[in-house]
């Protein structure tokens, strides 16, 4: 009978305790003893009967009876010690489906700001593809970026003879010479020689666009170096990046194109020598976004590519001034010569007075050597030059009009 009621003690408790939970409005289920807890030991021998004292067997008699006499209260708290335990027990050996969705939305967010990240990332100082047509931005984005090429065999002749004026571009054939042409355009309050059907430039003001600072320059032995015609794209750089390519006369056009020659200080000019945007800037900082936009119109025209270093120079100039636009010969373009500037000449000559003429004297016999010296004509003055003739004065065999443009009589200087 003890045994009996023993067992009926443990089902009346776990009654109790599931009327409790039912009364509170929670859905819990019904609480079963766990035999693993010390409240509950209950060790079974070989035949199935109960083992151990009579003093564990009367214990645990005693827990159930007195569980199931005070109704859902002691009961209910030793069967909700159990239902926790086992409830924080299944909570570590088996997450919960809700904390499976939240593990795993962490984890998709993560995700998708570490590719957020890779995806919006863009290279330092590349282009970007999105530039406005027109720009320089633009532009520079399409021009090949490649290494530097050996300059293994240039030379400036490579490019034609300095200054010419037999060029393609504007201000070719204007009968002026390059620089000329340019100190017309860059200098301001120019005064021209007389008798050079507006050619040549004496004096004028140069507002230097490399250092910001205002040159007064006057022609001469001593201060004309002060202000020289600037490649803007050295013909050095522009020979190791594309320009062996070229045939002669598309390398004597990119010598001569009013695109890619500045008037700037003479001093400047010189510590640039045949740097790229990557090893020079001018130290005027106003003027670079347009310096580096005239570098990548020249070789946009010309066909030549950037070095890598000298794409990503460009690229972070142009980054803070966008919107600049890609510049054109149209606005660079070199004005004619004034020939409204030459010496004027009278239509009409005033008629003179007749003189007298009186039978001149038979001239002398002149003995005619049998192998008369013809006589000397230079075409231009590359073959002047190349007859050791050069300079040609004034009076000397071989000089003429075409090769003085300036008429100080020394041609080919």
């Amino acid at each position: 009978m003890r045994k009996t009621s023993a067992l009926e003690g443990l089902l009346l408790g776990a009654l109790g305790l599931g009327l409790v939970a039912c009364g509170s409005g929670v859905a819990t289920p019904a609480a079963v003893p766990d035999l693993h807890t010390p409240d509950h030991v209950v060790e079974t021998g070989p035949a199935g009967g109960h083992s151990g004292t009579a003093g564990q067997r009367h214990g645990a008699a005693s827990s159930t009876t007195a569980g199931a006499s005070a109704g859902p209260t002691a009961g209910a708290r030793t069967t909700q010690r159990s239902t926790a335990k086992s409830t924080s027990d299944d909570s570590r050996r088996k997450p919960t489906a809700a904390g499976a969705v939240g593990s795993e939305e962490t984890t998709g967010h993560a995700a998708a700001r570490r590719t957020e990240r890779a995806t919006s990332a863009t290279p330092v100082n590349k282009p970007p593809a999105t530039a406005r047509p027109g720009t320089a931005l633009a532009v520079l984005a399409t021009l090949p970026v490649k290494g530097r090429a050996p300059k293994t065999g240039y030379d400036r002749a490579r490019f034609g003879s300095a200054w010419t004026d037999d060029v393609s571009v504007q201000g070719g054939h204007n009968g002026c010479d390059t620089r000329n042409d340019v100190l017309r355009r860059d200098l301001r309050r120019v005064h021209l020689k007389p008798g050079t059907y507006g050619c040549v430039v004496l004096t004028g003001t140069l507002a230097d666009p490399y250092t910001a600072t205002t040159i007064a320059f006057a022609r001469g032995v001593g201060t004309s170096s002060q202000v020289q015609i600037d490649h803007v794209v050295a013909l050095s750089n522009a020979w190791q990046t594309g320009g062996q390519q070229l045939s002669a006369d598309r390398r004597q056009d990119l010598a001569g194109d009013p695109l890619n020659l500045w008037a700037v200080q003479g001093r400047a000019n010189m510590q640039k020598q045949d740097g790229d945007a990557a090893t020079w800037l001018p130290s005027n900082k106003a003027i670079r976004c347009l310096y580096v936009a005239r570098q990548v119109a020249v070789k946009h025209r010309y066909h030549l590519w950037v070095t890598p270093p000298e794409r990503d120079a460009i690229a972070r100039i142009l980054g803070r001034c966008t919107s600049e636009p890609l510049p054109t010969t149209a606005r660079w373009a070199t004005p004619a010569p004034d020939r409204s500037a030459a010496p004027a000449r009278p239509l009409h000559r005033t008629p003179r007075p007749e003189r007298t003429r009186h039978p001149a004297p038979p001239a002398p016999l002149v003995s005619i050597p049998k192998n008369p010296v013809a006589p000397v004509y230079y075409t231009n003055c590359d073959a002047a030059r190349a007859a050791g003739a050069a300079p040609v004065h004034r009076g000397d065999p071989g000089y003429a009009r075409h090769l003085d443009r300036d008429g100080d009589g020394v041609g080919c200087e």
